[in-house]
């Protein structure tokens, strides 16, 4: 079973930067590919990013501003989220799947976090 901890999340003003992290137990995580996506009060969640082996895939609304990386040796994947906008204030969660289908889907995904909250003011 692979359980997944985020971290970092917060209150930030609009501009700023915040650095996410997820950190997996249990499976093999390098054989994973990582995804982070974000819920909004009322809205579905979002895909923001996702990166398998060499690739990172963005979400059209993060492109410029956010990217992902991952420390195999620490079995974490970070979420660099930079010129943080008002609109980007969600709960955020990092997921995992050893699957190789559609990576911006969030039934592909086997495994979540618990989701932190990341507030930007404007």
């Amino acid at each position: 079973q692979v359980q997944l901890v985020e971290s970092g999340g917060g209150l930030v003003q609009a501009g700023g930067s915040l650095r996410l992290s997820c950190t997996a137990s249990g499976g093999t995580f390098n054989s994973y590919t990582m995804g982070w996506f974000r819920q909004a009060p009322g809205k579905e969640r979002e895909f923001v990013i996702a990166n398998r082996r060499s690739w990172i895939y963005y979400g059209d609304s993060v492109k410029g501003r956010f990217t992902i990386s991952r420390d195999n040796a620490k079995n974490t994947v970070y979420l660099q989220m930079n010129s943080l906008k008002p609109e980007d204030t969600a709960v955020y969660y990092c997921a995992a799947t050893y699957g190789s289908g559609a990576y911006s889907d969030v039934k592909e995904y086997d495994y979540w976090g618990q989701g932190t909250q990341v507030t930007v003011s404007s």
